[in-house]
């Protein structure tokens, strides 16, 4: 099928006005770049937006901002993790899609300003992307504004995908309690080898293989760090995590890596759906305002996590 036509005057719009690709410019200014694609989104509504500040386990501290939804009660939590391929991105890059999100879940969302390359190198998201989580689950901040944090979700854009899949792996094997019952990962990144997580057909629909080695080059340091399993997730083990939603875009040329991802998580005996949206490119999650298929796949995710996240017979509420 080919690219929705929206998507594709996106394209031709981007490559007439001239500016080079987020590889060919410094990373501040791709950062800029970035954050002003996603400016003018008109923002949802939505009950409550509350910034808090997260501790990191070296001692620095980053931001976070917890979206409400209405609720006549407790609200569970779903810890959000941006994408940006570890460089570029944000939480305000992304308030659409939380603010979207929060609202189709009926869930507090928790999105994570987690450090970026080249700054700060693997494993330093990996890891805030893990303290967020265990300050959430252990903040009085999160319980006081009427958030549940028993019913613990994960989800994520892209490289968010990846930190979320990374940090459902830590609290398996560390045995979180209260457990993460499900990770929603949208196009997640899933392996460095472009060989395999890269299709050349879809070359330059928002993200160019020459990009994708770029952003490994600024955040990773050493051939460890491309195998690594809490980078490639096709290196970990997967038996036990939480069952998964896994949403992709046809017309992504990184879908093989999602796609990888998703079967290696049904092999491993995770329940898992997969669902792929024809003619969108990577980037239209949340993009509600502009693709009729975003808020089909906004529906879903809210649907998936509604459901992971119900009270369960014997919890109080």
């Amino acid at each position: 099928m080919p690219i929705d036509p929206t998507a594709q005057k996106m394209l031709d719009d981007a490559r007439a006005s001239g500016r080079p690709n987020a590889h060919l410019l410094p990373v501040a200014t791709a950062r800029e770049n970035f954050e002003a694609a996603f400016a003018g989104l008109t923002k949802p509504a939505i009950a409550r937006v509350v910034e808090v500040t997260i501790p990191t386990r070296d001692g620095d501290r980053i931001r976070g901002r917890v979206y409400l939804p209405d609720s006549d009660g407790e609200l569970p939590l779903t810890v959000y993790y941006h994408g940006g391929g570890w460089l570029m991105g944000s939480i305000d890059s992304h308030d659409v899609t939380t603010r979207l999100l929060a609202n189709a879940a009926g869930s507090a969302v928790l999105s994570v300003d987690y450090r970026r390359g080249p700054e700060h190198r693997f494993p330093v998201a990996v890891d805030d992307a893990i303290d967020a989580l265990l300050w959430a689950v252990d903040a009085r901040t999160v319980e006081d504004l009427g958030v549940d944090t028993r019913r613990l979700a994960v989800a994520g854009d892209s490289a968010g995908g990846n930190l979320a899949c990374a940090v459902a792996i830590h609290a398996r094997d560390t045995d979180l309690t209260p457990a993460v019952r499900h990770q929603l990962l949208v196009y997640p990144a899933s392996t460095t080898d472009l060989s395999i997580g890269f299709d050349d057909r879809y070359q330059g629909v928002m993200l160019e293989r020459e990009e994708c080695l770029w952003h490994q080059a600024n955040y990773l340091t050493t051939s460890e760090d491309h195998s690594d399993p809490r980078m490639t997730l096709l290196n970990a083990d997967l038996v036990g995590l939480p069952e998964a939603t896994v949403i992709l875009a046809e017309c992504d040329p990184i879908k093989p890596q999602g796609e990888l991802l998703a079967e290696a998580l049904h092999a491993a005996g995770v329940p898992t759906i997969t669902r792929e949206y024809p003619g969108m490119i990577h980037g239209f999650f949340g993009l509600d305002e502009i693709f009729s298929l975003a808020t089909d796949a906004m529906r879903l995710a809210g649907e998936r996590l509604a459901q992971a996240l119900q009270p369960r017979i014997g919890m109080s509420a």
